[in-house]
């Protein structure tokens, strides 16, 4: 379903309205390039002169994640990390410049799978964030 129809369900589910600012805010989450924060999220708001508190934009963003639009893929340094949501996928982060890779992998996928058949559990969702050194850092970060 098309990102404006199903946060407008979403909202319309819980008897929320679908304001001008959620309406903004959605606008520069579908249009987002990548991983951001709230305040990245407020600064592109700004340059589009749509005047948003930090407040109204962080108190937006779990209804974004709720309602499927959004993922959170991150925490560094205490802040939360969005991206619009798509295919599952996991994250390596590079402490020094923020590089951000992607990727999926089909055994990890299969090894998640039966350590919670294992332990019989039933998993809801997970992801998976390992945090180090790019190969352009790697040697920089030793100096």
């Amino acid at each position: 379903m098309e990102p404006s129809k199903r946060f407008r369900a979403y909202l319309a589910g819980r008897g929320l309205p679908f304001t001008a600012a959620r309406r903004a805010i959605l606008e520069a989450v579908v249009s987002s390039r990548g991983h951001f924060d709230v305040d990245e999220l407020r600064d592109r708001l700004r340059k589009r002169r749509v005047p948003l508190s930090a407040a109204t934009v962080y108190r937006a963003m779990p209804l974004f994640v709720e309602s499927g639009i959004v993922t959170e893929t991150l925490r560094s340094g205490g802040r939360a990390r969005y991206e619009c949501a798509h295919a599952h996928h996991d994250h390596l982060e590079c402490l020094r410049c923020g590089r951000v890779i992607e990727f999926a992998d089909g055994e990890l996928e299969k090894l998640q799978e039966e350590i919670c058949r294992r332990h019989r559990f039933t998993p809801v969702e997970h992801s998976l964030g390992i945090r180090g050194y790019c190969s352009d850092c790697r040697g920089k970060a030793q100096a």
